[in-house]
Parts: C-alpha cells; sequence; structure tokens
C-alpha cells in the first residue's frame, strides 16, 4: 500500500467500504427514482393546477439547501454512519407518508391531503441532503488521487438509481400489482398506482438504513469540535475560503442552467418531436444509462491523465455546446444525409441523441471535478461541511431553475436551453482561474 492509501485507509479494508456506501446511495437512489413517474399524475389527482408540480419540486429541492449543510456539518461532528443512518430513516417516513396523502384527501379534505403531500416531500428534500454525507465518506477512505474517481463511482450509483427506479415505479403502479396488493392488504393500508410506489420508495430508504447500521464502518479520522455554525455563517465561511468561493458560485449557477433544462426536455421533446410518455422515458433512461457510464468509468480514467480543473473546464466547454445545440437538432437532423438502419432511426432522432450524449458526457465531467475540486479544496475535517455547503448551493440552484425555465419555455421554446448555455459561460471563467491557479503551482521556480 502506498503512503497516499495508507493516509486514506481509515478503514480496514477501505475498498470494501467505499463500494458498501456506493450500493446503499444506490438502493435508496432507487427509491427516489421510483416517485418521478408517478408524482405529476399524483398531484393531478388532487385537481390542482398543473403549477403545483412545480411547488412541489420547489419544495423539495428548498429544503435540501437548508438542510445539505446541516446534514454534511453534523457528518463531520457525529459521523458518517450516524448521519446516513437518520437521512435513509428518514427517507422511509417520509415516503410512507408521501403515499398515505391521497387517502387523507379522501377522507380529511384537499386542504390536509395536500398539507401530507408537500410536508412529507419537504421531509424527504430534508433527508436527501444525505449527498454531502455519501461524499465526505467516499473521500474519508480515498487518497487524493483517487478521488475523482471515488467520487464519480458515487455519481453513478445516482445515475442508476434513475434508470432503474422509474421502471420499478411503473412495475408497482401496473393495475394488477395494484389489484394484487388491494387484496393482501389490509383495509387501512390503501393500494392505489400512487401509493405502491410510494410504500416501495419507502422500503428501499429503510433497506440502506439498516444496510448501513449493520454494514458500514465508521471511518476513524479527526472530527470537528462541536461548534455551532448557522446556514448563513457556513455559506460566509465558505465565502472567506479562496479555494471554495468560486466552487459554491459554479454550483449554484449549474444547477439553475441544468435543473431548468432538464425540466423542460419532456416538454420540448413532446412538442417538437412528437414524443409521448414512452419515448421521454426511453430517452431519459438513454441519458441515465451515458450518465453511469460517463460517471463510473470514463471519469476515472480521464482523472488518471487530467487533473479535476482541466476536465471541469473541458466538461463545462462540451456542456455549454451541447445545451446551446439541443433546441435546434431538429433542423440540424434535416441537413443530415439519409440515415441507414431502422426505419424509426430518422436524422432529427440521431441529431437528439448525439446532442444528448454530449451533455451527458459534458454534465459528467463537470459534476465530479467540481465535487473532486471541494474535496481537496477542504481540509479532512471539513470535508462534510464542504460538500454540505456545496450541495446546498446546487439545491437552491434547483429551487430557481425551473419555474425560471419554464417561464422562458411559455416565451419561446428555445429560451431556458439557450438562457442554460449563457449561465454556464460564467463557471468556464471560474475554472480558468482554477487551471491557471494550477499551471502557476505547477511550474518550477527559478
Amino acid at each position: 500500500m502506498s503512503a497516499s492509501e495508507a493516509s486514506a485507509a481509515t478503514v480496514k479494508r477501505p475498498r470494501r467500504a467505499l463500494a458498501i456506501v456506493v450500493g446503499l446511495v444506490f438502493v435508496d437512489l432507487v427509491g427516489f427514482g421510483i416517485i418521478i413517474p408517478i408524482l405529476p399524475f399524483y398531484v393531478r389527482s388532487f385537481a390542482v393546477s398543473d403549477v403545483a408540480i412545480g411547488l412541489l419540486a420547489a419544495s423539495y429541492s428548498a429544503m435540501q439547501f437548508l438542510f445539505a449543510p446541516l446534514l454534511g456539518r453534523l457528518s463531520d461532528e457525529r459521523g458518517r454512519r450516524p448521519v446516513l443512518m437518520l437521512s435513509f430513516a428518514g427517507s422511509a417516513v417520509a415516503w410512507v407518508a408521501f403515499g398515505l396523502a391521497g387517502s387523507l384527501a379522501d377522507s380529511a379534505g384537499l386542504i390536509a391531503g395536500l398539507a401530507l403531500l408537500f410536508g412529507a416531500r419537504m421531509v424527504a428534500g430534508a433527508m436527501g441532503g444525505n449527498l454531502s454525507a455519501a461524499n465526505a465518506y467516499a473521500a474519508d477512505v480515498t487518497p487524493p488521487e483517487r478521488r475523482a474517481a471515488a467520487l464519480g463511482i458515487v455519481g453513478a450509483a445516482f445515475s442508476l438509481g434513475f434508470i432503474f427506479g422509474p421502471a420499478i415505479g411503473g412495475f408497482f403502479a401496473s393495475e394488477p400489482v395494484v389489484a394484487t396488493a388491494a387484496a393482501v392488504f389490509p383495509g387501512f393500508v390503501p393500494a392505489t398506482v400512487f401509493s405502491l410506489p410510494s410504500f416501495a420508495a419507502a422500503a428501499l430508504s429503510l433497506l440502506s438504513c439498516i444496510g448501513t447500521a449493520v454494514f458500514l464502518p465508521e471511518p476513524e479520522r479527526t472530527r470537528t469540535s462541536a461548534r455551532r455554525t448557522s446556514l448563513v455563517g457556513q455559506f460566509a465561511e465558505a465565502f472567506r475560503d479562496p479555494d471554495l468561493r468560486g466552487l459554491v458560485v459554479a454550483f449554484f449557477v449549474t444547477s439553475v442552467a441544468f435543473s431548468g433544462v432538464t425540466v423542460m426536455f419532456v416538454p420540448f421533446v413532446a412538442d417538437v418531436f412528437g414524443f409521448d410518455a414512452t419515448a421521454a422515458a426511453l430517452l431519459l433512461t438513454y441519458v441515465g444509462v451515458l450518465g453511469a457510464l460517463n460517471q463510473g468509468v470514463l471519469v476515472g480514467r480521464l482523472s488518471r491523465r487530467f487533473t479535476a480543473p482541466t476536465l471541469a473546464l473541458s466538461g463545462g466547454s462540451v456542456l455549454v455546446i451541447a445545451v446551446a445545440t439541443l433546441p435546434f437538432t431538429p433542423h440540424i437532423g434535416r441537413l443530415l444525409p439519409a440515415v441507414g438502419g431502422p426505419g424509426w432511426l430518422t436524422g432529427e432522432l440521431l441529431a437528439l441523441l448525439v446532442a444528448l450524449g454530449a451533455l451527458s458526457v459534458g454534465f459528467g465531467l463537470l459534476n465530479i471535478s467540481l465535487s473532486t475540486l471541494v474535496s481537496l479544496g477542504a481540509s479532512d475535517e471539513t470535508q462534510g461541511m464542504a460538500f454540505g455547503v456545496t450541495q446546498g448551493a446546487g439545491s437552491l440552484g434547483r429551487t430557481v431553475g425551473p419555474p425560471v425555465m419554464a417561464a422562458l419555455y411559455v416565451i419561446a421554446i428555445p429560451g431556458p436551453f439557450l438562457v442554460g448555455a449563457v449561465l454556464v459561460l460564467p463557471v468556464l471563467a471560474i475554472l480558468v482561474g482554477f487551471v491557471l491557479a494550477e499551471r502557476t503551482n505547477s511550474s518550477p521556480v527559478e
């Protein structure tokens, strides 16, 4: 074992520990992904405006913004393992309540049902800040030169969760499964197309909690004192740190741009390409598979040859081009020569698939490299706080982005994509600064 590996080997078997935390995050994220296909329809079952869909998404991200720094700081003070257990257990409770909201609306009225729906979603958002603890754990058990690869694997677990989750959600929302559950469940437990996926998500979060308690060792490390710092104070500390200041801004701006583009992607392919929900789901699966490969394989291999600032700048540049190109893929596709192969593979679809592939590569490189820079810029004692603050900034961006981009889409379909590309440009400027600083520090002193 090299010296760097020995310094990072804070558990007896660091690779096994990393594999365990990745597996636990994957199981929990599958549960989160289960909810995705049912959420818009669940909201509409309350006979309210579609605006509630956006508000429900914003409520999740807003609570994640508030609680991610807190969970990150607690993981520094109390340990990664108990914070992960808390977040998984809290998610299980939230998803059970989420599944019961429809029945409460039937028995106690619309307001009570909506209150439980939003309350459960907000608790899930608060507990969803566990990414900061998971990333900090990965940093604890990984030497600095391998952190990009380790964080890429954690990111791949998230992507895989979004691949398998929606499919599992569709299974639990199917009529045969609902009918079977209705025949088995006691009368006081609702069995509907909305409650069953929610209960399945709760079961997976509970499984992650139990798995953390039984299998995940707590890393041995120097812990911070129990000094209490407010959310504003944590962000103030991050902005005073020259290594973190630009990264907090980069996470916020990137999340505003990317979350807005993500939310408006399904309406875009429906309105421009005429795709239905099934076709849109297949495209999302395609992007998810690419994301898992990019973050789990490509980032790790490239990180052995290139530094994190270089990868982040390259990824951000590809992301800008891909997002700006996306709304024009139908026009680009019509300029392409005839495409051989299956009849469904038109030039327009081929152009869309290429743009989505570039988008996935660009975002994967940028996102994981930014996380690597956060890890390298923070001390061993403040990894959780640093990840919590940057994740909180990302959550704030995901709160702001969707409603703003939706308004732009109403004005002009290309609006959210072009504005999203422009928003990433300041991030590129920040990353150029990191690259230049790295080259200056590595230059030999004459």
